[in-house]
């Protein structure tokens, strides 16, 4: 027989899959903004972030009553205490999300530096990562929340090549690109941080769905 407190924990689920589609959206709307030098997107960004921290701020206290008033224990209560640290964690990400749009808005008036090729191809890792990580936890699914520690790596390759090529490429030999390409260096780092969080997320689902710490301990992933 299905207890009350399930239909509660369904509802949880829901707002922490609504958390995950909101940060996946500011994500992909910043760098489109970029890619397309849309001012008004970028903008868009910045305004609808209040929204998401108003969810977080829900969320959050949906969790604190669900332990008041039920006093869960076990799976159920790593279970509440995870969605408080994810939905923290997308509200992290959809700041960052705005973090891109604010230095997008320092970059659409003036010349392009560069054709953008890899901070679109670090921007699909983090979107994905995103995805993955939100639906292990929504499945309770440890494999695919490996695979989101296993993508790590590569976001991190991303964005030193973004970092080596504009610093050799450009920084070093014509100091007048030196303002924007430290933009694009931002973006690709606040990319891979974005990327950092989803591996908190997907941490948080191992611990939630095994009880085992992975965190610093990565020889637990084999």
């Amino acid at each position: 027989m299905e207890r009350h407190v399930d239909q509660e924990l369904k509802g949880l689920k829901d707002d922490i899959l609504k958390m995950g589609a909101l940060a996946e959206e500011a994500i992909y709307r910043s760098v489109e903004a970029l890619k397309s030098r849309d001012k008004e997107l970028a903008q868009g960004v910045i305004d609808d972030d209040s929204n998401i921290d108003k969810l977080e701020l829900a969320v959050d206290e949906k969790c604190i009553d669900l332990i008041a008033r039920y006093q869960p224990m076990a799976g159920d209560l790593r279970f509440i205490t995870t969605g408080m640290k994810i939905n923290g964690e997308l509200e992290r990400i959809a700041d960052i999300a705005v973090d891109i749009a604010q230095r997008t808005l320092e970059l659409v008036d003036k010349p392009l530096l560069k054709p953008l090729v890899d901070i679109p191809r670090l921007t699909a890792v983090a979107q994905s990562m995103v995805k993955m990580a939100i639906d292990s936890f929504v499945n309770g699914d440890i494999e695919l929340a490996k695979k989101v520690l296993m993508s790590d790596p590569q976001a991190n390759q991303l964005r030193d090549l973004i970092h080596k090529e504009l610093v050799e490429d450009y920084m070093l030999k014509d100091s007048s690109t030196a303002p924007r390409a430290v933009q694009l260096i931002l973006i690709a780092r606040f990319l891979e941080r974005i990327c950092d969080h989803t591996t908190n997320i997907a941490e948080d689902v191992i611990y939630m769905v095994q009880a085992e710490v992975v965190k610093h301990h990565p020889e637990k992933l084999k």
